[in-house]
């Protein structure tokens, strides 16, 4: 397989400044996806390791070859990548044999490689039955496993998914993740994947780097990005999360548009800060802490999502479902965090969260 070497890569586009100084390494047989909103310069950044964008400066290696940087140029088809798109584009007239075979066509290899690569690659996809069919004879996420096989059936070093699943419906791409996954699993082979979906990054991937506006904002494991992001964006950015402004002191902070109430906090900030806490870290507590009274609830199934009205501040509390009904609208209730992302306050929380593509 191969490992990603990225040396303070950095991309132009005339005046504008779309990928500022990557530096990382990608290792061999990871599952990395590169996350954040659209125009963050993720896919570009894609685009430089397959070799369908140069960079502007810094280089690039695949394993100990350099790739991109300075004169040196290699051409896509001579990177041992494989890339599957956003779109299927699969061969409207050809079978699934015949798609996937094509890539080993334009490689003249013999036919009897061709059918035992295609036969192996079929079988991990889980598309054996389907060797004969058309595309239009097949459901999406079909077609977008016919794309992977595709990619995979040369044995790349290396495999880039820009957005893969972002066509299909809801249900299927939750299918897909772990279809995904599992393939990456049984074949060892390294992935970079492109996405905006945090839910995508946090099933499939062993470690993300989170993108906006150019530039990496933190890298890290699903766990430690989810529960101890850099900053505010990256909190915001991944799953749900309130930000209530306090003052830190005296081991707890008083959050004044709560009428002052408090919370216990054992961090080392003092003065102006911003207390981050995910709606599932609230629960309702018998044992006193923030009061306020139940606005609403709605039943989801799986969970019970509230809002509680405390001072000036509306929160939301995201609780199991069987507690559905176990309170009633507009009764008084108490609320504890179990946990807390702490920030400094400097004022630019709004435009830190403000997306600019």
């Amino acid at each position: 397989m191969a490992t990603v070497t990225i040396r303070h890569v950095t991309k132009c586009f005339g005046e504008n400044t779309v990928l500022k100084d990557f530096d990382a390494v990608f290792g061999d047989g990871e599952f990395i996806t590169l996350l954040g909103p659209s125009g963050c310069g993720k896919t570009t950044m894609l685009r430089m390791i397959a070799g369908f964008e140069k960079p502007s400066s810094g280089e690039l290696y695949i394993d100990e070859q350099l790739v991109s940087g300075g004169k040196t140029f290699v051409p896509p088809e001579k990177r041992g990548v494989g890339m599957v798109f956003q779109s299927y584009a699969v061969w409207p007239h050809m079978n699934v044999f015949e798609n996937v075979a094509y890539p080993l066509r334009i490689q003249k290899k013999s036919k009897e490689q061709i059918r035992e690569a295609v036969e192996r690659v079929l079988e991990i996809v889980h598309l054996t039955p389907y060797a004969e069919r058309l595309p239009n004879q097949m459901s999406g996420g079909q077609q977008q496993r016919v794309a992977l096989a595709r990619a995979l059936v040369a044995e790349p070093k290396l495999l880039l998914l820009d957005e893969p699943l972002s066509n299909l419906d809801a249900k299927l791409r939750e299918t897909m993740r772990f279809e995904i996954k599992e393939i990456q699993k049984r074949t060892g082979i390294t992935v970079v994947y492109v996405t905006h979906d945090q839910t995508e990054a946090m099933a499939m991937s062993d470690r993300i780097f989170v993108i906006n506006r150019g530039a990496v904002q933190q890298e890290g494991t699903p766990q430690e990005i989810y529960n101890r992001p850099s900053n505010p964006f990256v909190a915001d950015f991944l799953g749900k999360v309130d930000f209530f402004r306090g003052e830190a002191g005296n081991g707890r902070i008083v959050f004044p548009k709560m009428g002052g109430q408090s919370l216990p906090w054992n961090g080392t900030l003092t003065g102006k800060v911003l207390a981050a806490i995910r709606p599932e870290n609230f629960c309702f507590s018998a044992e006193g802490g923030l009061k306020g009274q139940l606005e609403t609830q709605y039943y989801l199934g799986d969970v019970n999502d509230c809002r509680v009205r405390i001072g000036e501040t509306r929160v939301r509390v995201i609780t199991g479902g069987y507690l559905y009904g176990e309170m009633k609208t507009g009764q008084e209730v108490a609320l504890q965090a179990r946990e807390m992302m702490v920030f400094p306050d400097d004022g630019t929380l709004e435009e830190m969260l403000t997306i600019q593509t």
